[in-house]
């Protein structure tokens, strides 16, 4: 019989029905298949996986499965280093840019307000966001498992939460994002850079009041909005230290 032990470690038994959770699911063959076929056909999405081990020796997705292989499959460690191991992708991401599916604006959101490149559009299809993270080496996150099952996309993460400041979070806690966090660096409507920006050089944009207790500005790049130490701002920080207090980190 063509029969394989297979066992998926940690988050990944996320995508498994209760059943199979965290235990060694013995699976028959039907054709010949490599490892990244065997994987996903358990809608394990191939970018959660970091390290594959069959019969104790660490291969990458293209290795053809065996009858009688032991097969443990390892989700992404980005900050545990796994070395000499074979890891799947060429590189960690330690200055991560993302792109974002059209379901997850709101993420989208407190992702650039914690100074995150974070692409997103609601016109964006599953087309354009695997293109985009191919060409520009951006991690997908999405609610979307069999997006990230294409053989285009290297980075991805299936965002489990439903509310999106734990979604936030999540994302924080997951690629280890606290000590990169820019607060109000990047316009949460766009996603351009912010630059400081002379009150002279605005005033025709400010109301009356603005300009009269407000002195410190900043201006996006790209579609030119303009930001300042307003009432927005203490809720903004406010939100800001919910997302890390949820993840388990500092400001």
């Amino acid at each position: 019989m063509k029969e394989i032990s297979l066992r998926f470690y940690e988050e990944l038994n996320d995508f498994l029905p209760p059943k199979l959770r965290k235990k060694t699911i013995q699976h028959v063959l039907q054709r010949r298949a490599s490892v990244k076929d065997v994987i996903e056909s358990f809608h394990v999405p191939h970018p959660e996986v970091e390290i594959i081990l069959v019969n104790g020796r660490s291969v990458d997705f293209s290795y053809p499965v065996q009858p009688g292989d032991r097969i443990s499959v390892y989700p992404v460690f980005e900050s545990l280093d796994v070395y000499p191991l074979l890891r799947l992708r060429p590189d960690t991401l330690r200055d991560p840019r993302f792109v974002i599916d059209c379901n997850l604006g709101r993420l989208a959101r407190y992702l650039r307000l914690l100074g995150f490149d974070a692409l997103y559009s609601n016109s964006y299809d599953d087309d354009f966001v695997a293109a985009i993270a191919c060409d520009e080496k951006r991690i997908v996150l999405t609610r979307d498992r069999f997006l990230l099952h294409r053989k285009i996309i290297t980075y991805g993460y299936f965002v489990r939460e439903v509310y999106p400041v734990q979604q936030a979070a999540d994302i924080v806690r997951r690629f280890d994002l606290d000590r990169l966090i820019k607060p109000f660096s990047r316009c949460i409507r766009c996603n351009g850079t912010l630059e400081g920006v002379e009150k002279e050089a605005i005033l025709d944009k400010l109301e009356p009041k603005t300009i009269r207790y407000y002195d410190q500005f900043r201006q996006c790049e790209e579609c030119r909005q303009i930001y300042w130490p307003g009432g927005h701002h203490a809720r903004a920080l406010g939100l800001i230290r919910q997302i890390l207090d949820d993840a388990g980190k500092d400001l």
